[in-house]
């Protein structure tokens, strides 16, 4: 990876047929391959300005989350008013998040990113005008939070997929790990402004925060430079966009197998908001100070686990299986847990793990998608992995009152490890190999093998990608699209072994 300030910052062509290419094709050789710094995103101008506007915006968004949750349990003394307000606001990204991908895919990022910036911090005004002149009602908050879910459907994708046009394929991973750094240290920071904020004037200077953040985001995309973005064709309108997007994720299993395993462990593995207050009460019989010392726990360990991330230089998918197999294992051990304080020990390193799983699905779906593709790629992801939460929350709730807060916990444990061994069993078949164990000293004990003997594993990328490269898609809005451009990702590898044997 060059350490030099001027390939990453110098302006890209303006043709759209010469530009920076995103998918240029691997240099063989392990020579190549160079350990990323924690922070080398940051030497890129017009990402250092994103971050740091999503280092105010985020702050600000977890303020208002807190502040939501206080108000409408204020306003109507009923956690299942709270309950509704999530669950209206997680609604639209699971009826129509894939149409926020295809959104993102027909129309500039960077200016989508101006919109839906603008239209959520104009969403957190509204709702402090309501708030500081006495006029709330809970249906406010409901409205509010519905918008706030619609905007999200189409931000969320538009800003996955606007980081690879920052910083290029060579930089990719670090920023979405420093991308998951940033929003951990909101997690941090935001909730305890928020608590000192509420008890000295109210809800609503929290929700007036948060409005006003966002002008630190939406600054920064005006101060950027376009001709240092590396540039995609954006897809012409026509009808079919959105089957061609799942066509186009099915026949690939280096992008459905991932999304399959994110999708179980969002599902049954991330519901901890639910574990740790039966723990807390029903384990433990301690009090709030305890739920809020798990959370801290578990938010440390996501921002070591972002910044461990930010340091590796590729995205492999046996890093993705590996991660999610230990994750499993974590809370099978944690469930299982004798003492309150070993309990919290392991919280640390499943945060570490979880944020691995996050980070390492990301980049790995963005680097083997073509970039006309990502928006509807990143959509489907994002559709997955954040709205299977509340999907399975209610499954997870009755087995946690059901049979106890153990039961509960380990139930997402072995779902998740369970679907981590059988995905990873799954890709290595695709690839022709199999599971060698080799107990004797001085051998790798583990290993993946060829079925018919040992496989010479394939040489990374300059950057150490693994994830193998994909044909660039072909659209069925527009010949233009058929044909591959700079931009677009290599051609696939003939070896189908790279996809489970690269080291």
């Amino acid at each position: 990876m060059s350490t030099g300030s001027g390939a990453h910052s110098a302006p890209a062509p303006h043709s759209d047929h010469d530009t920076a290419s995103d998918g240029a094709p691997p240099v063989a050789g392990r020579g190549a391959a160079r350990r990323a710094g924690t922070f080398s995103s940051l030497r890129i101008r017009n990402y250092r300005l994103f971050a740091t506007g999503q280092v105010v915006s985020n702050t600000g968004t977890w303020m208002q989350r807190i502040a939501q949750d206080w108000l409408v349990l204020s306003l109507t003394g009923s956690s299942g008013a709270v309950g509704i307000t999530t669950a209206l606001q997680f609604l639209p990204m699971l009826l129509f998040g894939l149409y926020g991908g295809v959104i993102a895919d027909r129309f500039p990022k960077r200016k989508l990113l101006l919109v839906t910036q603008s239209a959520m911090g104009l969403t957190g005004l509204a709702l402090a005008v309501l708030t500081l002149s006495g006029h709330v009602q809970v249906w406010h908050v409901y409205l509010v939070a519905f918008l706030l879910g619609l905007v999200t459907v189409v931000d969320n994708p538009s800003r996955q997929a606007f980081v690879s046009e920052m910083v290029g394929q060579e930089d990719l991973r670090n920023a979405v790990s420093l991308n998951s750094a940033n929003f951990q240290s909101a997690r941090l920071i935001g909730p305890a402004v928020a608590g000192v904020l509420i008890t000295a004037f109210g809800s609503g200077w929290a929700f007036l925060f948060n409005g006003l953040s966002f002008l630190a985001p939406v600054i920064g995309l005006l101060m950027m430079r376009p001709a240092e973005l590396h540039k995609v064709t954006t897809v012409p309108r026509s009808k079919g966009q959105l089957r061609e997007g799942l066509r186009y994720v099915s026949g690939r299993p280096e992008l459905i197998w991932p999304i399959v395993l994110v999708g179980f462990i969002g599902t049954f593995g991330f519901n901890f908001p639910i574990w740790l207050t039966a723990f807390v009460y029903q384990v433990f019989h301690a009090g709030a100070g305890t739920y809020a010392l798990f959370n801290g726990l578990m938010a440390a360990g996501s921002l070591i686990g972002a910044l461990l991330a930010a340091r590796r230089a590729g995205s492999r998918l046996r890093l993705l299986v590996g991660a999610a197999l230990l994750f499993g294992v974590l809370e099978i051990a944690a469930a299982l847990a004798p003492s309150l304080w070993i309990f919290a020990a392991l919280l640390a390193p499943i945060g570490i793990f979880g944020l691995t799983i996050n980070v390492t699905a990301n980049s790995s779906l963005q680097m083997a998608t073509d970039p006309l593709m990502r928006g509807r790629v990143m959509s489907l992801f994002m559709m997955v992995f954040v709205g299977g939460t509340p999907l399975g929350a209610p499954l997870v709730g009755w087995v946690t009152d059901s049979f106890g807060a153990r039961i509960g916990f380990i139930t997402g444990g072995v779902v998740s490890a369970g679907a981590a061994a059988a995905i990873g069993l799954v890709l290595a078949r695709i690839g022709g190999l199999r599971l060698k164990i080799d107990l004797r000293r001085g051998r790798q004990h583990v290993t993946f093998v060829a079925r018919g003997g040992p496989v010479e594993p394939a040489a990374p990328a300059a950057d150490g990608v693994a994830v193998p490269p994909v044909p660039p898609a072909r659209s069925a809005s527009s010949a233009d699209a058929a044909a591959p451009t700079a931009d677009s990702a290599p051609p696939a590898d003939p070896d189908p072994r790279r996809l489970a044997a690269a080291p």
